[in-house]
């Protein structure tokens, strides 16, 4: 085991186990994978101390985890805990997850977004829905509350503004409660009265988010980023794709010259030194 706070960190959100779940890896790198999936919390998964577990060089061992973390299974970072003095201080972490996640989503898990206690994908993905969460919500109104039916057309054209309450933190509850209180009798157009309720009542923007909990570094040379500069856990400079160098503007002809010329005098000052007679 690492020393108390460090360690393995198990990722939320991950599906049950199953024999294939990481047949997509090379035979080493499943048979390693498959192994941290079983330590508990805090173990230590250094290199160092793996290779004294598992047949396998630390060379070995380090490549194969880099192949792992590629593969969306691994993240290496810190995370911002606060002490019991009421301090913060960076935590060294190593996020460990069975269910493969692209970058996208190890950026909302960095960002805190992703809840503790997410519930995993289904196995295998079904088709992805064809309507939004606002949507659903503005279709249902009429069968609550009959007065408020929508058509599809209105339910599409009033979904964008719902979807700004949910983005500044109203609950389908608050929502619904805004829209369907103290109706006038009777409505007259459902979609005109929802579209005014929406607008005004729109809830004021959520405040400044807190400072980043978790940042991830890249697994070569261990240099914090953000997680859209880190894909596949490395930064631009370990995967060989430095910033283009912007080439100098030559000098004009003018300034040639003249750069010349006091070459020129410089040296002919230096040989005249070199060649006085003291007095």
């Amino acid at each position: 085991m690492a020393n108390p706070g460090y360690g393995k960190r198990t990722a939320p959100g991950q599906l049950p186990r199953a024999r294939h779940d990481f047949a997509h890896l090379p035979p080493r790198e499943a048979a390693i994978a498959a192994y941290l999936d079983r330590l508990p919390d805090g173990t230590d998964i250094s290199v160092k101390t793996l290779a004294k577990q598992l047949p396998y060089g630390q060379c070995a061992l380090r490549t194969a985890l880099n192949r792992i973390q590629r593969a969306g299974h691994l993240r290496r970072g810190r995370e911002r805990l606060e002490t019991a003095s009421g301090e913060f201080r960076w935590i060294t972490r190593s996020w460990f997850t069975r269910t493969a996640r692209d970058d996208g989503w190890w950026a909302s898990f960095t960002r805190g977004d992703v809840p503790e206690s997410e519930q995993p994908p289904e196995r295998p993905p079904d088709a992805a829905p064809t309507r939004t969460r606002a949507h659903i919500l503005l279709a249902a109104l009429g069968r609550a509350t009959p007065a408020l039916s929508l058509s599809a057309a209105d339910c599409a054209q009033l979904a964008p503004l719902v979807e700004e309450w949910f983005a500044r933190g109203a609950t389908e509850e608050t929502l619904l409660a805004a829209l369907t209180a103290g109706l006038p009798t009777p409505v007259h157009s459902p979609a005109a009265l929802l579209r005014r309720r929406l607008t005004d009542k729109l809830p004021p923007p959520l405040p400044a988010p807190p400072p980043p909990r978790r940042r991830l570094e890249c697994t070569e040379c261990g240099v914090p980023g953000r997680p859209e500069a880190l894909p596949g856990g490395v930064c631009r400079g370990c995967r060989g794709q430095h910033a283009p160098t912007r080439p100098h503007a030559p000098l004009p002809a003018a300034a040639v010259r003249a750069r010349a010329a006091g070459i020129r005098v410089a040296m002919t000052l230096s040989v005249s030194e070199r060649t006085a007679t003291p007095k």
